[in-house]
This record gives structure tokens, sequence and C-alpha cells, in this order.
């Protein structure tokens, strides 16, 4: 099969379309970090409800989305990074220079929404992996394959490690006699993410308060980013690399045949789904044991969630194929992604923090979840009707432009009329 490309420039309909579910997959389970206390993402005890409607969120977060589009997101950045440089080398520039000036851009995007927006930043560990995926892009798609499963498996092998170290330090600070060092070592890792009374209101009452206040608390604890980025940068890279494969042997940009994308999707889907529900099992019968829900989630369903997104790239390609108007709103979605994405930390802060409507720590998990449908359909509503107008969302014109040092052209041309 062919694949879909449109006419401004070197565009693939595909790649558009399934980075723009992704962008708005995410919104799904990122929407339980903007609403209330960061422990409640991971573990539904902490905080938001675990019962009822509530516990059904979560779940199906949890088999369905958790990761997956996430993933998706990560493997999509790596496949437009060598279209971007492939776009650039075509104008005649140095792709090189376009693409790390491009990624020291995002870096600065990703500092200032880490500090000045929302903590969940993604950006600044993509300026990051983007750079270090750059060294990768002149191997086979079969080298980029396994390159990026190495990297996962360093993932893998890096939090396997942090969990041992966890599970060593819940011991030391349940053990009889316990020191206020041991106890202190625990509080600071995974310990909190059983959240006490007090350290719920304290955190109730900083996103209740003013924006200036919360982004100084942020400052103070500057170093915060650093773990951040370095902890998942083996897994960024990876995805990336395994984005970049796709990329070149066709699969992310529609070039394989529909027999091959059906059977993908048929074969990866229900692995990942099977494999997500065991997670679930796991963790209820744990009674949400936050270190057996990290081992289960960070190291043995990454296998399976990379698989499971392949899937959902392989059934967006398939449904995406006739371009119908809902393909192409979702693929606006995804050409205005940087826009999306920002816009919606924008948005949800508003939402939730005291500096806005204040709605932070007040709604239930599932409460909480009827605001990522709302967003869907803005972002479905707003994209392609700017698009048909101007070359770029807004982030990205300031994105672009700050990349290549000037304004770039925001409106469309108007088309010429013919001579009489």
């Amino acid at each position: 099969m062919n694949a879909t490309v449109s006419s401004q420039s070197t565009r693939y309909h595909t790649l558009d379309a399934i980075r723009g579910v992704a962008v708005m997959g995410i919104l799904s389970v990122n929407i339980v970090a903007f609403a209330m206390i960061e422990a409640a993402y991971f573990n539904p005890t902490a905080y938001g409800g675990w019962h009822g409607a509530d516990f059904a969120i979560w779940a199906t977060n949890m088999v369905v989305v958790d990761g997956k589009l996430r993933t998706l997101f990560s493997m999509l950045f790596g496949a437009s990074t060598l279209l971007v440089i492939e776009r650039a080398e075509a104008a005649g520039l140095s792709g090189p220079q376009v693409h790390m000036r491009r990624m020291a851009v995002l870096m600065v995007f990703g500092i200032l929404h880490y500090y000045l927006i929302w903590f969940g930043d993604i950006l600044t560990a993509y300026a990051v992996g983007g750079m270090i995926a750059f060294l990768f892009r002149k191997k086979s798609a079969r080298r980029l394959l396994w390159t990026g499963a190495a990297f996962l498996a360093l993932s893998m092998l890096i939090f396997t490690m942090f969990m041992v170290s966890q599970h060593q330090a819940d011991l030391a600070a349940h053990a009889p006699g316990a020191s206020q060092a041991a106890i202190r070592e625990w509080n600071e890792g995974l310990g909190n993410f059983f959240p006490s009374a007090t350290m719920i209101a304290e955190d109730r009452a900083l996103h209740l308060g003013s924006w200036s206040q919360l982004v100084a608390h942020k400052l103070a604890e500057w170093h915060r980013i650093i773990p951040g980025v370095v902890i998942f940068l083996p897994d960024t890279v990876g995805l990336m690399l395994i984005g970049m494969a796709g990329y070149k042997s066709g699969f992310l940009t529609g070039q394989w045949s529909d027999a091959a994308y059906r059977r993908a999707a048929s074969i990866a889907i229900p692995v990942g789904l099977a494999a997500g529900a065991a997670i679930v099992a796991y963790d209820v019968s744990a009674n949400f044991y936050i270190i057996g829900m990290f081992s289960a989630f960070m190291v043995a369903a990454t296998p399976f969630i990379t698989i499971m997104a392949l899937g959902y790239a392989a059934l967006i390609i398939l449904l995406s194929r006739g371009q119908g108007w809902l393909s192409r709103r979702f693929a606006a979605v995804g050409r205005a992604a940087f826009t999306n994405y920002l816009g919606t930390s924008i948005l949800m802060t508003f939402v939730f923090n005291g500096w806005g409507l204040g709605l932070y720590g007040q709604l239930s998990r599932a409460q909480a979840w009827l605001f990522a449908p709302l967003v869907w359909l803005i972002m479905l509503a707003w994209s392609k009707p700017w698009l048909d107008r101007f070359n770029y969302g807004p982030f990205e014109w300031a994105w672009r432009s700050l990349s290549r040092g000037q304004l770039q052209p925001m409106r469309k041309a108007r088309p010429q009329p013919l001579p009489a």
C-alpha cells in the first residue's frame, strides 16, 4: 500500500493521525495528576476514590491507556525526528544543525513548562532523548529496532534495581526500632505514595494557593527535574529509536499492506489487554502495594506496553486509510500536538489550581476524568479550522521560529485567482 502523504512539504497523514490520538489519550491518565496529589496517579488508594466508578476509571486506564499512548507519542517523536531532518536537508539546510537547534529550543520550552505550568513535563526528557537518539539516525530499521529494545531492557534493569532498593528501604523503615534515617529514606522514596492526611492537606493548600507560591515551591526544589529526566531517559530513547525504525520500515507511514496491519493489531492489542488485566488483578490482590505495582508496571509490563502501542498504531493506520472527516480531525490534532499538549497543561492547571477555578483535591477520580473528553472535543474542534488557515499551531510556530532564528510565515498564502 502507498503511504498517504499530504501536500504541505512532506506530511504523512498516518503519522499525524497516530500523534493526534496519542496526545489526546495521554490526558485520560494525566488528568489525575492535574486534579489531585501526585501519589494518586499510581496508587488509587492514596486519594480520589478506588471503588465503583473510581475503580472502573483506574482499571480501564491501566488496561487500555496508561503507558500505551505515551509510548506511541515517544515513537512518533522519533519518527518525526527523521522526517524533520530529511525536510531540512531537502531544503539545502544542515539536518544536524536544524535538529539540535530544535532540541535546544524544546528543552527551554520543557523547563519553562515544568517550573511555570505543570510538574508532569515530558518535553525536557524528549529534548535530551532526541539529542541521543539522533546519534543512531543512520542505522538500518532492523538495527534501530534492536538498539531501541536494548535501551528498553536497560530501563527495565534500572527500575528493577530501584525496586530492590525500595524494598530494602521498606523493610528497614518498618522493622522494630527503625531509625529516623531509615524512616526518612522510605518516606522520601516510594513511601510518598502512601500520603498522610497532613501531606494531603499541605499539597492541597499549595495547589490552591497563588501561582507565584507554586512556582516558588518548584524553584526551591529545582533539582527534582533532573532525576525525573534521567531515570526515564533509557525508556524514552528506546521508544524514539523504535519509532525511527517504524518510519524507515514504512510501518508508521502507512506503507505496509492492510493485511499486515490487521495481523499486527489483532495480535498485539489482545496481548497488551491481557497483560494490563493481569496487572490490575495483581494490584488488587496485593492490596495496591506500591513496590509491587511499580515493579509490575515499570518492569514486567514494558514489553507488553510497547507491543500494544504498535498494535494501536496499526489499528489507527487502518482506520485512517480513507482520510474521512474524523480521521482528518485527528490528524489536525496531531499536526498541532505541541500546542495541544501545552494548551492542555495551561487549561487543566487553570481548572484545578488556585489561580483558576480551584477544583484541586475536590473531585473524585471519576469526576475529574470527565474533563478529559471535554478537552478532546476542544482539540478536535479547533485544530483543523486553525490549520486550514495557518501553517502551524501557535506553539509550533514559536518553536519553529525560535529554532530557525527568524519568524516563520504563519498564515497560509491565499490561492491566486486564475487569469480571465
